[in-house]
């Protein structure tokens, strides 16, 4: 079912962007995107409201007399809820808030010299815009790990849009409703896609522009992110979830393969990469596999993405050649299921999330291992980290000299500004060497 790649007699070596050229990975042409949704931002920009309904009935066929979701039906939705799934929210949402309240930086004060501060301060972005899909399956997870993260860094201003469902009326799905109103989030918009981002970007009606917009999203989603980035902040340009399991002949083929399928059960672009040193392991896997994918209610989804170009199980000499690889990958979830686990997992440079033995599913972090799941995919973790309360604030520097400082350091910044031929920035500083002490306060 899932396809091998063997890298057993790969030289010693091998660079990462070796390993990048030849292992798996799912087509996500983002530019193709930007063309198909261009138009639809264009829209949103220059017709406001008209444009966001105009293309929700487009593209979700549902055709709504106003964005915004009155906060009674995101209170009837929560009172609706079953009780065990509130009560699952809400243990979620506890372990998440103690784990962004641990995170959580402050201001930091440096006296450079005598009467010379910098400081470091910590300031939560004002207004933010939090998108929740709703394609495929509605992820109240999402609202969640977008919603937490963003109260704990203190945003004073958060509104929340997500695809409206032909099945329930044109409103949102009722339990990602139900969330918004256990977390507060009473500014809530059924609006979906490329014209979510837009109506976030630019404003629609009642929905004031934003100054950061985050939440996962499919391709179009990603496209409309990269074309507003002008004007708004985003917070990645996440393509489709993937896993990577790295796993020795430690590891418990029914979990590895359980973990692989609860990953492509998102989506047919799903990637699940199991990168192993052991054949019989690998052929374990294969077996459960086609043990566990036909009983499973979404099995087409998982075999698509399983036997596509961007699944595989590749194999390795060793563990140390599978953390190469696992590095080079740079997955958004990535498992360790090996001899000691952990020195294995703190070798791990690159990856979005890491989960630590066959007792730390990918699942658990989905929903409430306490981590966010809004995590880079497609390599980007050699560079980007997953959403969190840092991705809510901005630091800004305060300088604080009084005159004894400016004039201790102030021949060295005219120095400075003549070498970078900038005199008046010297003559910024000059002026105020050449007044009588005490000029000014």
């Amino acid at each position: 079912m899932i396809r091998r790649t063997d890298l057993r007699e790969t030289p010693a070596g091998t660079t990462a962007a070796q390993y990048r050229a030849v292992l798996p990975r799912a087509p996500f042409d983002v530019e193709a995107a930007v063309a198909v949704v261009r138009p639809v931002v264009d829209d949103v920009r220059h017709r406001g409201v008209d444009a966001v309904l105009d293309a929700t009935e487009r593209f979700d066929h549902v055709r709504r007399e106003s964005l915004a979701v009155d906060p009674s039906e995101t209170r009837a939705a929560l009172e609706a809820l079953a009780p065990d799934v509130r009560a699952a929210l809400e243990e979620s949402v506890t372990r998440l808030r103690a784990t962004c309240a641990a995170e959580l930086e402050h201001d930091v004060v440096t006296e450079v010299a005598p009467g010379a501060r910098v400081e470091r301060r910590i300031v939560p972005v004002g207004r933010v815009g939090l998108y929740v899909p709703g394609g495929l399956a509605p992820l109240v997870s999402s609202v969640l790990m977008n919603v937490v993260p963003a109260q704990v860094a203190g945003v004073a201003s958060l509104a929340l849009a997500t695809p409206p469902q032909k099945e329930f009326g044109g409103a949102p799905h009722p339990t990602v409703l139900a969330a918004c109103a256990l977390l507060g989030v009473e500014e809530v918009y059924a609006v979906g896609g490329a014209q979510a981002i837009a109506m976030f970007a630019y404003g629609a009606g009642p929905c004031e522009p934003v100054d950061l917009v985050t939440g996962p999203g499919n391709i179009y989603v990603v496209a409309a992110k990269r074309l507003v980035q002008s004007v708004t902040g985003i917070d990645s340009e996440a393509g489709p979830t993937e896993i990577a399991i790295l796993a020795d002949d430690s590891a418990v083929p029914s979990f590895v393969a359980s973990d692989l399928i609860s990953q492509a059960e998102h989506d047919p672009l799903a990637a699940a990469v199991l990168v192993t040193p052991s054949a019989a392991l690998a052929d374990a896997v294969d077996a459960e596999l086609a043990r566990q994918v036909p009983a499973a209610k979404h099995a087409e989804r998982i075999q698509t993405a399983l036997t596509s170009p961007q699944s595989a199980t590749v194999l390795v000499r060793d563990v140390a050649q599978g953390l190469a690889v696992v590095n080079a990958y740079a997955a958004e979830h990535l498992e360790i299921q090996t001899a000691d686990a952990a020195a294995v997992a703190a070798r791990v440079e690159n990856a979005g999330a890491v989960f630590v033995g066959g007792w730390s599913p990918v699942s658990l972090g989905d929903y409430a291992a306490g981590s966010n799941h809004v995590l880079p995919t497609a390599g980007c973790a050699c560079h980007s980290s997953g959403l969190s309360v840092r991705s809510f604030c901005k630091s800004m520097q305060v300088v604080t000299y009084d005159e004894g400082a400016l004039r201790e350091i102030g021949p060295k910044v005219v120095v400075l500004a003549e070498a970078e031929d900038l005199p008046s920035h010297g003559e910024a500083v000059t002026v105020r060497l050449d007044a009588p002490e005490g000029s000014a306060s």
